[in-house]
């Protein structure tokens, strides 16, 4: 626990009891000494006030150090849930001897019939008291209509639509949008206020004359803008594909990519940097560390939790996209620029991220673009799957980045790698885990698992927007 400041220190009241909740105690710093207390007595013969001898007492101290860290246990206690059975005649029975397996029983030890006990799932969320300050209605922003209630809609009803005001685009849709909405316009022309933020509209309009389709992680790496503002300012220059070869990208106004043979270089590849036992390293082995994980995942029931700051239309006013406080480290035109290794693959440098976003045109490697332009001149037909390169080619090019990254590992860590395979087992070995369906394909289907916590950009995107 002392090794990971997020993590609080639990104290158990019933150790050997597996159903007993802890209480948690915060992790402080303080500047205290730890000090060592020796009492010593001698038996003399002082008399006290009846006659009787008292022994010498005296105190040693000494500073053994300095305390920087401590637990303060400041939390309520919560329920305590018993593996207790009350019968009719309001006896409690104790059910521990017969709900817990403490040696190899034999079957008839499962099939006895017992009382349902069912331990809760989950405890108080929050162990320190609050204010819930109840409201009486909930208010919408401008323009909100209540949706019509169904049962396809019951989740979700009490919050407000996101006015960010994105176009998005299905694969099978017939048209693309040509402009974007009038309340995107209207959004960025309240927030553009000062010549920095006119700077980076015409630096992204450049970006999107030279290249039609981006990802969002490309802009970043390319012009220098705050996220908030970033949010405003793409649906006002392109359109979100939501599914097909060129998903989880932004594409300009106007272009579609499924009539264009030439868009093939600006699909997307969703690459998983394969890791296991049989690709010679386990994930606790692999360079790239997952971005998030479940394993490590903790209740926000902490004391110490973090303020976030909320970013309001008039921060956004201010220049908060590149004129932000005088203090900072990165002058402003780099501030918020993402590096490029977060969308482009080069040969001999290891991913960010164990699941990345490439767009064909980003994969800088001599080899993978010779896979991507084998039907250079002969696109006949744009496939939801494939786009207009040949099919397989996604499985191809990952087949040859495993290959890539599994021997830079091996040079980083040869260890890892001390049993020599063929080059034929080594192929075996790395079919990929895709995370499309494979009809065909289903022994790596039971294989795969997706990547230890990388971030679904996907995902977190439309989230921003919907």
């Amino acid at each position: 626990i002392y090794a990971d400041p997020a993590k609080r220190l639990e104290l158990y009241f019933r150790p050997e009891d597996p159903y007993c909740h802890p209480v948690c105690a915060n992790r402080f710093p303080t500047s205290t000494m730890l000090l060592r207390v020796t009492r010593r007595s001698r038996r003399k013969k002082q008399l006290d006030t009846e006659g009787q001898t008292q022994p010498e007492v005296h105190f040693e101290m000494e500073i053994l150090g300095i305390v920087t860290t401590v637990y303060k246990f400041q939390g309520m206690s919560d329920f305590q849930y018993l593996a207790m059975h009350s019968g009719p005649d309001g006896k409690q029975t104790s059910m521990y001897d017969k709900v817990l397996m403490l040696k190899p029983e034999k079957e008839e030890f499962f099939n006895r019939e017992l009382p349902l006990y069912i331990p809760p799932p989950i405890f108080s969320r929050l162990d320190t008291p609050i204010d819930y300050f109840y409201r009486p209605d909930i208010q919408h922003r401008e323009g909100y209509n209540n949706p019509q209630v169904s049962g396809e809609n019951l989740i979700g009803l009490s919050r407000a639509r996101r006015p960010h005001n994105a176009i998005f685009v299905n694969f099978d849709d017939e048209e693309i949008p040509a402009k974007p909405l009038d309340a995107a316009v209207q959004t960025w022309k309240k927030v553009c206020t000062n010549p920095v933020d006119k700077k980076v509209e015409e630096e992204l309009r450049k970006l999107f004359e030279v290249r039609p389709v981006w990802s969002r992680n490309a802009v970043k790496a390319n012009i220098s803008v705050h996220p908030d503002k970033l949010k405003l300012l793409l649906p006002y220059l392109a359109y979100y594909m939501l599914t097909g070869p060129w998903r989880s990208l932004w594409v300009r106004f106007g272009y579609d990519p499924r009539k264009h043979p030439e868009a093939k270089i600006y699909q997307v590849l969703d690459f998983r940097i394969r890791c296991g036992m049989k690709y010679g390293y386990a994930p606790n082995d692999m360079p790239v560390k997952a971005k998030r994980s479940t394993y490590n995942y903790s209740l926000p029931i902490t004391v110490k939790k973090q303020v976030s700051h909320t970013v309001s239309v008039h921060d956004l006013k201010q220049g908060l996209g590149t004129a932000g406080a005088s203090g900072a480290k990165k002058p402003p035109s780099s501030r918020y620029k993402l590096k490029e290794s977060i969308y482009i693959f080069r040969e001999g440098a290891l991913p960010p991220y164990r699941q990345m976003f490439y767009q064909l045109c980003d994969l800088n490697v001599e080899s993978l673009q010779k896979i991507i332009r084998r039907n250079d001149g002969s696109e006949s037909e744009c496939t939801e799957r494939d786009g207009w390169c040949l099919p397989k080619t996604s499985d191809d090019l990952r087949d040859r980045m495993s290959a890539m990254i599994k021997q830079i590992i091996r040079s980083t860590r040869p260890a890892l790698f001390s049993n020599t395979t063929s080059s034929e087992d080594c192929k075996e070995q790395l079919a990929y885990e895709s995370g499309e369906d494979e009809d065909d394909e289903e022994e790596e289907e039971e294989d795969f698992k997706p990547s230890d916590g990388s971030e679904n950009e996907m995902e977190t995107e439309i989230l921003d927007y919907v």
